[in-house]
């Protein structure tokens, strides 16, 4: 079993509001089989933490606009290393492009399988 719907859906409009806010990487690893706190981790990055920071406010502006969603928690926001936003359904990290390198999330849920966000074709319709 794959992670609902719903869940596919927040990741796809968290992607792409990442993606329209130049992150790099965006990949979200469906987490449903292994973990029971969440079904997908969004993770993607950006190269300064001013960035990171534009990330993570797209991806809270687009969230709130498109599907009524804010953030359960959120983690990280301060030096804009590393910020977490949690959406119960979805779990967003975006990371410096430094400590993405370093923690290597992708690695350590490389069982999760890789999620269609859809960005692309998005992009050329």
């Amino acid at each position: 079993m794959s992670a609902p719907e719903e869940s596919l859906d927040l990741a796809r409009v968290a992607g792409r509001a990442a993606a329209d806010k130049l992150a790099e990487e965006v990949i979200a690893l469906d987490v449903s089989e292994l973990v029971v706190i969440t079904d997908v981790f969004l993770v993607c990055s950006g190269d300064s933490e001013r960035q990171v920071s534009a990330i993570v406010g797209g991806i809270e502006e687009a969230l709130l606009k498109e599907r009524r969603r804010k953030p359960l928690r959120r983690e990280g926001e301060r030096d804009a290393r590393w910020v977490l936003l949690d959406y119960g359904d979805i779990v967003v990290h975006v990371q410096h492009a430094e400590d993405r390198a370093y923690y290597a999330l992708e690695r350590l849920w490389r069982d999760a399988p890789v999620i269609d966000l859809q960005i692309d074709e998005d992009r050329s319709a």
